[in-house]
């Protein structure tokens, strides 16, 4: 489990806030090298002096050197120095910029920002960018208005700089929202060795894991002495406080998921869905070249760009209806349809590349069901049948109403799935990497083909774990503490 810190340049800094014997002087941390080296720790560098070769730069500079975690880094004060690189950074802010108000005689303005947060809720979607792209406890912004609003400077401010009681409780309640661990008391006196954020939305309505299935996954990892706990979308700055990073919300590229297995993958932590598993994973196009590069069995597949779309039966023209065509990012059974003959091929073709530039265009293999092989480390876990929806031809179907409905589900130990089902799920998970995927594949007859490789497998109570049981989470738990034990000996 991590240690944290929060270094000051005299403990007075920090008198007006609740004391915690986690708060030492720049002068304690200087001479604890010898003893925090080995160690997993966090520092909030809360110093005065943010110039170069200033306490907190110094502060900053030493912490890298150590390993340890530093906020803000180097990299951000640097950024803040350079007028240049700062220049970069706020590349692309004119949005936050624009939907601020303005009123008539009011040119210039200060914002006090703590951990992405201010006093003023009119600037609260600005403090949130501007921490994003500068990662800084606090920092003040400089505003002038000519024809619109613009940054005309960024700085970092230290403690001190908070005069009134109104900004010192507002800087102590962001503060601990987050970084709540500082004062977070044991549980039950339990000793954890790690942390774990299982990065959830309750907002999602397909969401990889239902409640039950995630308390079940908190559970397991408290009996393998890791510490769990629920992250949701707006905890992104969080991440340096824990070892692991376990994504239970749909993944995609160019979202927050995406975002936060980056930031985790950076930080040295252990990272499920890691983000070349969801690069690879959540994009059919790429699978489909991937599988067929490497002779993994899949339904015959052509990819068709925007251009082709006034002439797709002919493009087309030797593969047998139906077809089933699918958007190369859809999940859950949406983006993807199937078309009985020419007239439909071209008008539901013709609708999916007007929002996506290619097409994925497979045969239409039969099946009363699906496979689904679950794998953990190039290891089978579990396997599951998905039955299709009565009187629908996948295991999901999308109502007008926003309705979904699904079939039902046989889950059994793996070594009663078919061999040859198995073997290709492995042969496709190998391609990919080493982390958590769920396999799609249809079985018709001995011909066995995999649809795709999912990075985000669902697992809902009394579903997937239907046979395993709590064995499923346990599994899955022993194999993160062996990532984080391989991680820290590293």
């Amino acid at each position: 489990m991590p240690r944290f810190f929060v270094v000051v340049d005299e403990l007075s800094d920090w008198s007006p806030y609740y004391p915690s014997q986690d708060v030492i002087t720049f002068q304690d941390y200087l001479s604890q090298l010898a003893t925090l080296k080995s160690e997993r720790v966090r520092v909030i560098n809360l110093c005065r002096n943010y110039k170069y070769l200033g306490s907190a730069w110094y502060c900053a500079l030493l912490a890298e050197a150590r390993g340890h975690h530093v906020f803000p880094s180097v990299r951000t004060l640097s950024d803040f120095r350079s007028r240049s690189l700062s220049s970069i950074q706020l590349d692309g802010i004119d949005p936050s910029l624009r939907k601020l108000p303005h009123t008539s005689g009011e040119n210039e303005l200060a914002v006090r920002i703590w951990f992405g947060e201010c006093a003023d809720e009119r600037f609260a979607p600005l403090a949130k960018t501007l921490f994003e792209r500068f990662p800084c406890p606090l920092m003040e912004v400089s505003l002038e208005y000519d024809k619109g609003w613009e940054v005309e400077k960024i700085r970092p401010i230290s403690l001190r700089d908070l005069k009134s009681g109104t900004e010192q409780e507002a800087f102590a309640n962001a503060f601990e929202r987050f970084s709540s661990k500082l004062w977070r008391k044991p549980k039950s006196g339990k000793r954890f060795r790690y942390d774990l954020a299982i990065l959830a939305n309750p907002k999602e309505e397909m969401p990889p894991s239902d409640r039950a299935a995630l308390k079940k996954f908190i559970k397991a990892a408290e009996d393998q002495g890791i510490s769990a706990e629920i992250i949701g979308p707006k905890d992104y700055m969080r991440i340096p406080e824990y070892d692991g990073l376990f994504i239970r919300e749909t993944t995609a590229v160019g979202h927050h998921t995406y975002q936060f297995a980056k930031k985790a993958e950076a930080e040295g932590l252990v990272v499920i869905d890691d983000p070349t598993s969801i690069l690879r994973c959540t994009n059919k196009v790429y699978l489909a070249e991937l599988l067929n590069k490497q002779n993994i069995p899949t339904p015959q597949t052509r990819i068709l760009h925007k251009s082709d779309a006034p002439v797709l039966a002919e493009k087309l023209a030797d593969m047998a209806f139906p077809l089933v065509l699918k958007v190369p990012d859809g999940s859950f059974s949406r983006g993807v349809v199937k078309v009985a003959d020419r007239r439909e091929l071209e008008a539901e073709g013709g609708k999916l590349l007007k929002s996506s530039a290619l097409l994925l265009v497979q045969e239409y293999m039969y099946t009363e069901y699906d496979w689904r092989i679950g794998v953990l480390n190039n290891k089978a876990l579990y396997a599951c049948r998905y039955y299709m929806v009565k009187d629908h031809w996948q295991i999901y179907k999308h109502g007008a109403d926003s309705s979904v409905k699904s079939g039902g589900f046989d889950a059994m130990p793996t070594f009663e799935a078919p061999k040859a089902v198995v073997e290709a799920a492995l042969s496709a998970c190998k391609l990919i990497g080493d982390g958590f995927y769920g396999v799609d594949l249809k079985q018709s007859g001995k011909r066995v083909a995999v649809i795709e490789v999912n990075d985000n497998p669902s697992i809902d109570s009394a579903v997937e774990d239907k046979y395993l049981g709590n064995q499923l989470y346990t599994s899955f738990m022993e194999d993160m503490l062996r990532r984080m034990e391989y991680r820290r000996r590293r």
